[in-house]
């Protein structure tokens, strides 16, 4: 494969860590993730200005990008590909809630983790509400791979569908580590999905 002579070095040894991640090696996976999560992060937040979807929105633009490692090319940077995934999908996220959301109150978080009012059931179409019932399965499947902090933190933010705020008075630990935790849970999460699935 043709590589890109322009490349930087940071670049190249991104391509590196694709490679080695496209052979398993959960290491790289977590340096790529690490070199570009912050920033990610901060991308999308701009973009959809709710903490709660800016997090969501960074695991799964790392998803698909994990998912489909094998098809980037070195032709450009690895985070010219990442940055471009994590805007489409980030495009595709509003336009999907565009018309339903009709609050940006943190404190009324559905199971996804959109901040929303408390809508009508039949706000979901069928096909929605069949891939959160999916998605719940796969959840329940692979949690239990986790380390028991995180996989409490898993139980109750998604299955129990309990606020930031009522987590950390269940696990009386400050907002911020629950917040800072649960990031890191999705993180492991994730990647235990691309292992177990290839679905995100």
């Amino acid at each position: 494969m043709e590589i890109n002579p322009n490349l930087s070095d940071k670049a190249l040894q991104d391509y590196k860590l694709v490679l080695a991640a496209i052979e398993g090696d959960q290491r790289a996976f977590a340096e790529l993730m690490g070199r570009y999560r912050d920033a990610i992060y901060y991308m999308l937040l701009k973009m959809v200005n709710n903490k709660s979807d800016a997090d969501d929105l960074t695991i799964e633009a790392f998803g698909k990008a994990f998912k489909k490692l094998s098809q980037y090319t070195p032709n450009y940077a690895f985070s010219t590909w990442l940055f471009k995934i994590a805007t489409n999908n980030c495009i595709d996220h509003m336009r999907k809630i565009k018309g339903h959301r009709v609050s940006i109150d943190i404190n009324t978080e559905d199971e996804e983790g959109d901040s929303t009012m408390n809508l009508p059931s039949d706000v979901l179409d069928p096909e929605e509400k069949l891939i959160r019932k999916q998605r719940k399965i796969l959840l329940n499947t692979v949690v239990e791979k986790l380390k028991p902090r995180y996989r409490k933190l898993i139980e109750l933010r998604y299955f129990k569908e309990l606020s930031y705020e009522e987590i950390s008075i269940e696990l009386e630990l400050p907002l911020g580590t629950i917040k800072a935790q649960l990031f890191r849970a999705k993180e492991l999460l994730s990647i235990i999905l691309k292992h177990s699935s290839g679905k995100f």
